[in-house]
């Protein structure tokens, strides 16, 4: 891929190849904002809003969208027309009251899902790192640059934080950021893709070979139809604990 860093600006021929901007012939894109998702796993909201929703023609008219405040990302209203979009995200539209999730999709890469507004109250947050902060507690980084703090009563035995394990998920309430669940990454627990060539596949995870790094383990997962599939650690992202349904909904015949 070509450079996409270091600049303000981003030709249309160096945008991640999902992007559905390289029919047009402009030589410049929307390059996304420094924010929560990176630049290989996240769109601008302006392309999502003209592109993928298909709510304005032109660019000019999707920033005025955005600019009105039509549009909310995980519960709050975003004005940023290159406020990058990314996976498990929650789109909502306000005028009409429609709600999606992004989640991650065959060939295509990524989706927008349609979900309730009961499911639109809350999201998955994959555990990328965690700290120990003043007074002992611990403090969660999230894949979308969220920090959740656990607060412990034994700096010297924080036993509340230690089932909060490094690459599991919470289940976060938007916007508030309430803590309604935690699933590990363990044997067992239901698993969707988020990159590779497997990118979409959802199924139980049923090994895990540790590597060094992420990128050389390799964890097996099985679907619903008994199909096996492999993929690096990077590219797991739990949204189920084991004998549990998923969390979230998913598109049509991704899980039985």
């Amino acid at each position: 891929m070509a450079r996409m860093g270091g600049r303000r600006h981003l030709k249309t021929l160096a945008a991640p190849k999902y992007w559905p901007v390289r029919q047009r012939a402009g030589v410049f894109t929307v390059k996304p904002s420094p924010g929560p998702h990176p630049i290989d796993r996240s769109i601008p909201l302006l392309i999502l809003v003209r592109d993928v929703l298909g709510y304005a023609k032109t660019g000019r008219e999707a920033r005025k969208l955005i600019a009105e405040g039509h549009f909310k990302i995980d519960g709050r209203v975003r004005r940023n027309y290159k406020y990058p979009v990314g996976f498990m995200d929650v789109v909502e539209i306000v005028d009409t009251g429609e709600t999606f999730r992004v989640l991650p999709y065959p060939i295509r890469f990524f989706t927008l899902h349609p979900i309730s507004k009961e499911e639109a109250s809350f999201k998955l947050c994959r555990i990328e790192d965690k700290s120990t902060v003043k007074g002992g507690h611990v403090q969660l980084h999230l894949h979308d640059g969220r920090n959740v703090l656990i607060r412990v009563e034994n700096p010297a035995n924080p036993v509340e934080a230690k089932d909060y394990r490094t690459l599991g998920t919470v289940k976060l309430g938007i916007p508030n950021q309430e803590l309604l669940g935690y699933a590990a990454l363990d044997v067992g627990s239901l698993a969707i893709v988020v990159g590779g060539r497997n990118v979409g596949k959802v199924g139980r995870i049923v090994d895990i070979r540790k590597g060094i790094g992420r990128k050389n383990s390799i964890v097996t997962l099985e679907d619903a139809r008994g199909e096996k599939v492999q993929t690096n650690l990077d590219y797991i992202f739990v949204i189920a604990p084991p004998e549990e349904e998923p969390w979230i909904s998913l598109p049509e015949g991704a899980w039985k």
